[in-house]
Order: C-alpha cells, then structure tokens, then sequence
C-alpha cells in the first residue's frame, strides 16, 4: 500500500479510534464506575474481544449500510469516514455517549446530497425507527432482568465477599461478550466505506490466504483497540456514574440488557428462526449500543422507584447528542467533500452513467413501472441518479422504491465475458456447471446488469433470485455475492 492509500485510510483509522474512546462506555462503563472492574482490566478485555469480534463476524456485516449510498472513490471515502469521526470526537471531548452508526448514516447521506445521488428512504426510517426501539428496549430488558436476578439472588445464600466476587465475574463475561458484539456489529461502520475501494492486496501467512477485507478489519480494530486505551475513561464515566448510580449488581444486568438488544437486532438465526416458525421477525438492521445501555439504566432505575434520582439534565445532554449527531455529520461531510473536490482536486465520487433503452423499459415494466409514457425519454443519457429521476417525474409520480428500481436497471455496466478470466473466480462461491454456463457466453457484450443475468438464467435457472423473504434470503445473498464478483472480473471499457 502505497503513502497516499495510507493518508486516505487514516480517517478510517480516526473513526476506529473514536469508536474505541466512545462505544467502550457502552460493554464496560457500568463496571469502571461500581468499581467492580478496574478501568486498565476493562480496556484490555475489551480491545481482545472487540478485535475478535470484529475479525471472526465482522467481515460478514460490512456491508449492513450499503443502501444508503455506495462510496465509489477513494477520496470520498476518506471524507466520509473523518465527517463521522470528527463528530464523534466531538461527542466524546464533552462526554457523550453517541452512536457511530448514527454519525455513519448521517455521513453518507451528505455524501449522497454532494453527489447527487438517491438515498433510499426506506432504509433510512427502518435505521432511524432503531434509534428509538434500542432505548425502549434498553429499557424494558434493563428492568426485566434485574426484577428476574434480583429475585433468584433472594433465594441463593452468599456471603458479601461471594456475592461480590461472583458479580465481579458475570460483569467480565458479560463484558467480553458485549465487546465481542460490538465489534462484529460496528467494525463495519468503521472501514466499510473502504471495501470498494480498499488499498490491499492479498497474501498469503502460514497458508492463509489474507483478504484484503481482512486486513482492512484488522487495522480498524488496531485503531479502536488504541481508542479504548487513550480516551474512553470520560465517556465510561458518563454512562456509569453521571446518569444514575448504579450498585454492582444493577450494572451488570445494564450490560446483559445491552447485549441481548444487540444480539435481537443482529441475529440472521433468530430472524430465520421466528421466520421459519411463521412469527414475526424482527429486522436486522444496525442499532445503537449506547442506546441500549441509556435505556437499561433508565428502565432499571423506574423499575426501582428511583427515576427521581435519574439526573435528567444529563439524560437529555445525551439525547441532544442523539438528535444531532447525524445532522452534523452530514453537513461535516458535504462542506468537507466540496473541499477535497475543489481545494484539493481529488475525486471523491466515481461517475455513473445512465440511459433509458427499450430494453430498460421492458425492465421497468415488469417491475410494476408504468413506462407506456416514458418512449420519448429512450437514448437520453444522464450523469446523476437524480437527474435521471428527475426526469421520470416529469412523466410519472414515482415512490421512493420505484426510484431505486429504475437506477438500477437504467445504470449503464459495460460487461464482457472473456473466457481467459474464468478461473479468477472463486471455487467457493462458483460451482463447475456455473462456469460453464459463463462460458457459454464468450464473446458477448452487455450494457447492463440485468442483460448478463437474463443471459444466465436462460442457461441455468438456478441463477435467478427467489422472492425476497427471510427464508430465501441466505441464497439470494449468495446469488448477489456471485454477481458481484462476475461484474468485478469481466467490467470492460470499450476502446474509442
């Protein structure tokens, strides 16, 4: 990697640091403040369990906040990622806890803005309704949990040194696992900007091949490992002492609450549980930790009569914290792009291509879009998805969802299968008959995505993507994963 991939990591490397010195009040806060579990113990828990998290499952939630925009330049990546660790530390220097997801969603959409580019609104409300569940959550778990432990201690006859030691010990565990999930959930939130643009290349160590994504995710949690060391000590203090004070034994079911939040939010295989069992599911989108341990605080603090103990000032310094981390991440992050674009003459978006084919009509009419009345739009090329939009609507009200499809079969792909590339994909993911049916397809040249996958599923069925539920999700990711792939070999520019 050479020192200009390295100078545009170093925002991400910031936002992992700010990670560290935010979110590590979220596992072990409680603990320091009851001092339960001395604050050097804490960290280093903490940054072990927080990198094998984020190692072992981190790499599989990476790509949680993709649609809400996709980074496409290096340069954009960098802004992106320091808009949201600026905000963060910001947080941080005057003790508030705050989510990076938030400063996340709140960097991309500014990068959106800047690019003219359509957020999915969707996906927004789905994350933003989050940031009220996890508190509420929070809280019910929080007072739930401590009504049930605190009755089965009744009848469990410890000394004060056992009953101590052993609240020692569920705190440590407790906080290991919550570290854990922190970094499996958030790693991605870090340096998942950068997957499309990493600045690695493979190699191989003891006979493991090292994916550049891999070693994309181990310098985040280096960078958030060092976070926890230098600046959480604040934050910790807030959520575990400032808020309300906590007995040992509050705080423990405070962390248990917040881990069991996350563990609700994050889990494919109690989404395909409930789902399998005709239940509602419960949709696994990115949640805030902070939240979750505020809320439980919260609850566990009613649930004791004590809410007048509750320091509210404090509270709504932490949800004035909430309310405004995205808006100022997003205005962060567009002043900052206009200046790495302009000053700085870096590109920090890769330009798209878009044209209405009578092919891409076909396209939006199968898919529920009235496009009877957009023939004289066919040729048009447009830069911007909004532009494209825009024009839409000038034959057809279009909802948010519409918008999207018609970005997504109207985007120009140039493809072309050359057969010498075959073998550069994966024997993971491609079966031998799947590399035939590519090869079948030599020669050929496609403008569009969904030229190729048509092409495909006339060769093999297998190759088409099944209703989208909870039950087919599984296969349609890896279905996704393959195409991905495919676009990433066989993606041509055609010679003037």
């Amino acid at each position: 990697m050479g020192m200009t991939g390295l100078f545009f990591l170093s925002s991400g490397l910031f936002l992992g640091w700010s990670l560290g010195a935010n979110d590590a009040s979220n596992v072990f806060g409680t603990a320091v403040a009851s001092r339960m579990v001395k604050f050097k113990t804490a960290a280093l828990l903490c940054s072990i369990f927080l990198m094998l998290g984020a190692l072992v499952d981190g790499v599989g939630a990476a790509h949680t906040l993709g649609a809400l925009g996709a980074v496409n330049a290096i340069g954009g990546a960098f802004v992106t990622s320091f808009a949201a660790a600026f905000t963060v530390f910001l947080m941080t220097k005057y003790g508030l806890p705050v989510s990076v997801s938030q400063a996340v969603v709140g960097a991309i959409i500014g990068w959106n803005w800047f690019t003219d580019s359509v957020t999915d609104l969707s996906s927004v409300v789905k994350i933003a309704s989050t940031w009220v569940a996890c508190p509420v959550l929070g809280a019910i778990f929080g007072a739930l949990i401590f009504a049930l432990f605190h009755k089965i201690s009744k009848h469990i006859h410890l000394s004060l040194l056992q009953r101590d030691a052993l609240t020692r010990l569920a705190m440590i565990v407790t906080g290991a696992f919550g570290s854990y999930a922190l970094g499996a959930n958030n790693m991605a939130n870090v340096v998942g900007v950068f997957i499309p643009v990493v600045p690695f290349t493979e190699f191989s160590f003891l006979g493991m091949d090292i994916s550049p994504v891999h070693q994309l995710f181990f310098v985040g949690s280096v960078a958030v490992a060092v976070g926890v060391y230098t600046y959480s000590y604040k934050v910790m203090m807030t959520v575990g002492k400032g808020l309300l004070p906590l007995s040992p034994f509050a705080s423990w079911a405070v962390v248990l609450s917040q881990s069991v939040v996350l563990f609700i939010f994050a889990s494919e295989g109690l989404e395909y549980f409930l789902a399998s069992r005709n239940l509602p599911t419960i949709p696994l989108v990115p949640v805030s930790s902070t939240q979750a341990v505020v809320g439980a605080v919260i609850g566990i603090g009613i649930y004791k009569g004590a809410a007048k103990n509750i320091d509210w000032t404090v509270f709504l310094r932490i949800m004035c914290g909430w309310v405004i981390t995205p808006v100022i991440t997003a205005l962060v992050c567009f002043v900052s792009l206009y200046v790495m674009k302009n000053l700085f003459d870096q590109p920090v978006h890769t330009p798209k291509t878009y044209i209405i084919s009578h092919g891409v009509l076909k396209e939006f009419q199968e898919h529920g879009i009235q496009a009877n009345s957009l023939q004289s739009l066919v040729g048009k090329s447009y830069e911007t998805g909004k532009a494209i939009v825009a024009d839409v609507k000038k034959h057809l009200d279009l909802s948010n969802k519409q918008e999207l499809l018609i970005l997504k079969y109207a985007e120009v792909v140039k493809l072309k299968i050359d057969p010498t590339k075959i073998n550069k994909l994966s024997d993971h993911l491609f079966s031998a008959e799947e590399k035939e049916n590519l090869a079948a397809l030599s020669g050929k040249e496609f403008n569009y995505r969904w030229e190729l996958e048509d092409a495909l599923i006339l060769k093999n069925p297998s190759w088409k993507k099944q209703p989208e539920t909870v039950l087919n999700k599984k296969i349609n990711n890896e279905i996704a994963e393959q195409y991905k792939m495919i676009e990433g070999v066989f993606k041509w520019e055609p010679q003037d």
